[in-house]
C-alpha cells in the first residue's frame, strides 16, 4: 500500500482535530448522560466507518476488508477496557462529572503509546519475519487466558502502579475538580485524579501488548494499523458512559474477545508458512464471533435495565470542600510566605 507523506499528515490533522472538538464540547465538568454519550458514539462510529469507506474506495477492497477487520477488533477488545476503566473510576469513587476529562487524557496517551507500539511492531516485522511466530503464540496464550480467567475482574487495591506511584509522588487525599496537581504550602502536589489517570495509562498500554499483535494478523500495512486503532480509540469515551452501566449484561463477551484471540492466533501461525486465510474470511469469523458473544449476552440477561458499579463503603480519596479548594495557592506561580516576597 502506497501511502504518501501528506495522507499520514491528513490524518494525525483529523485525529488532531477531532480531539480538540471534542475537548471543546466537554470544556465544563458535568455528567454525561445516555443520550450525549449515544449521540457520541454515533459520530465516532460513522467518521470511523467512512474512513474505511474512503480506503475501500480509494486503494480496493482488499485494504478495506483488512482496515474493517481491524477496526471491528480494535473496537471489540476496547470494550474490555471500557469495563476495566469502570471498574477503576468506581473503586476510587471518581465523580461522574469527572471522568471525561481523565478518559480524554487516557485516550490521548494511548494514541501515542499504541503509536510507538505500532511503529516499533512493524519495524520487528519487516526485520525479522520469525516475529510473526511470537506474536501468534502470545496471542493464543492469551486468549486461552482470558477463556480460563473470563469470571475474574481487576482489583485496583493491589495495583503495583497505585502503590508506586502513591509511595513516590506526593498527593492529596482529596479530589479537587478537574485538576490533577494543585499547590499548597507552596508545593505541588497529585490529585487523586492524576494517580486514577495513570492507572488508565496503565491499563491502556496492558490493552495495547494484547490488540497490537492480534490487528498485525489481519494486515501488515502500518498505515491501516494505526488508523483502524486510532478511530476505534477515539469513541471510547463516548462508549465509556454508554456502556459503562451494562457490564453485568455483557457475560459472554470475554469469552467472545478470547475466541478472537485464538482465531487471530492461528490466522497469523497459518499465514507465515502454510496458508493464507482470505482477510474476508477473517472479517467474517470476527463479525460472528463478536455479534454472537453479545447476542447471547443479552438474550441471556434481557429484562435488566441499567445499574451501576456499587462503590465501596469506604472509598480510599473524598472530594474535598469548597472551603479547601478555595484555599489552594495558583499552581503556576510559586508563593515564598516564608520571606514576605508573594508573587500573586
Amino acid at each position: 500500500m502506497d501511502v504518501s507523506l501528506w495522507l499520514w499528515l491528513a490524518v494525525l490533522g483529523l485525529i488532531v482535530g477531532m480531539l480538540a472538538v471534542d475537548l471543546f464540547a466537554h470544556r465544563r465538568a458535568h455528567v454525561i448522560g445516555v443520550r450525549e454519550a449515544a449521540a457520541w458514539s454515533a459520530v465516532w462510529v460513522t467518521i470511523g466507518i467512512a474512513f474505511g469507506a474512503w480506503l475501500w474506495w480509494a486503494h480496493g477492497a482488499e485494504f478495506g476488508q483488512q482496515y474493517f477487520a481491524g477496526y471491528l477488533i480494535e473496537k471489540s477488545l476496547a470494550v474490555d477496557n471500557v469495563f476495566v476503566w469502570a471498574i477503576i473510576f468506581t473503586f476510587f469513587a471518581v465523580p461522574r462529572e469527572y471522568q471525561h476529562r481523565v478518559l480524554f487524557f487516557g485516550v490521548l496517551g494511548a494514541l501515542v503509546f499504541r503509536g510507538a507500539f505500532i511503529a516499533g511492531g512493524a519495524v520487528l516485522i519487516a526485520s525479522f519475519g520469525w516475529v510473526l511466530y511470537l506474536f501468534a503464540a502470545f496471542l493464543l496464550w492469551t486468549g486461552i487466558r482470558m477463556l480460563r480467567q473470563r469470571d475474574e475482574h481487576l482489583d485496583p487495591s493491589t495495583s503495583k502502579s497505585l502503590r508506586l506511584f502513591r509511595r513516590y509522588v506526593p498527593m492529596t487525599d482529596a479530589f479537587h475538580g478537574q485538576r490533577f496537581v494543585v499547590r499548597r504550602a507552596g508545593v505541588l502536589v497529585a490529585t487523586p485524579l492524576l494517580a486514577v489517570l495513570v492507572l488508565v495509562e496503565v491499563t491502556d498500554v496492558i490493552f495495547a501488548v494484547d490488540s497490537i499483535p492480534a490487528i498485525f494478523a489481519v494486515t501488515d500495512e502500518p498505515f491501516l494499523v494505526f488508523t483502524a486503532n486510532a478511530f476505534a480509540i477515539l469513541g471510547l469515551r463516548a462508549m465509556y458512559f454508554l456502556l459503562a452501566d451494562l457490564i453485568h449484561r455483557f457475560v459472554y463477551l470475554k469469552t467472545g474477545l478470547a475466541l478472537v484471540l485464538v482465531w487471530v492466533g492461528v490466522k497469523m501461525l497459518l499465514k507465515v508458512d502454510v496458508l493464507y486465510v482470505p482477510t474476508t474470511v477473517s472479517l467474517a469469523v470476527v463479525t460472528v464471533l463478536i455479534g454472537g458473544s453479545i447476542a447471547l449476552s443479552l438474550r441471556a440477561t434481557r429484562g435488566q435495565g441499567r445499574s451501576a458499579l456499587r462503590p465501596p463503603t469506604d472509598p480510599p480519596f473524598r472530594v474535598a470542600t469548597a472551603e479547601e479548594t478555595a484555599a489552594l495557592e495558583p499552581v503556576w506561580r510559586r508563593s515564598r510566605v516564608a520571606t514576605g516576597d508573594q508573587l500573586t
